[in-house]
């Protein structure tokens, strides 16, 4: 039985900190569907022409707008640049490491929407287990 997969998407702009007093913006799109209900994408429009999407945990982003946390290719906290709260993610791949600003209110209001469309402690409810199964023995 196939469920149908919602999406809740967003386009924002974040800014790509190159020094503590020069950033640059990159345009952004925030992706959570029920058919991957653990996992959030960000993907990144960037002037090569190939976008980048990054993939972690959901709960990560959720915890990442209270306090520090993360290790590894993905730390994110919540902080101020000047009079706005922003969302910052350190990410870390072998091709380099970026330090990105997302306004925290906006990540804040899709992460509630996300939410609503899967409930914290539902994901394994939003999984279609015996499609995915089926697929595997095909």
């Amino acid at each position: 039985m196939d469920r149908p997969v919602s999406v809740v998407e967003h386009e924002l702009e974040l800014n790509l900190v190159l020094s503590p007093e020069q950033s640059v913006p990159v345009p952004a799109r925030l992706t959570y569907g029920s058919h991957d209900p653990y996992a959030v994408y960000i993907t990144f429009h960037l002037d090569t022409g190939s976008p980048v999407t990054w993939v972690f945990a959901r709960e990560l982003l959720v915890e990442g707008t209270f306090r520090p946390c993360g290790q590894g290719d993905v730390r994110i906290w919540p902080t101020r640049s000047g009079r706005r709260s922003v969302l910052c993610l350190a990410l870390s791949s072998p091709a380099g490491d970026a330090l990105l600003e997302a306004p925290l209110p906006v990540v804040a209001a899709w992460l509630e929407r996300a939410h609503r469309l899967v409930p914290p402690g539902s994901e394994l409810a939003a999984l279609d287990m015996d499609g995915s199964l089926a697929e595997l023995l095909a």
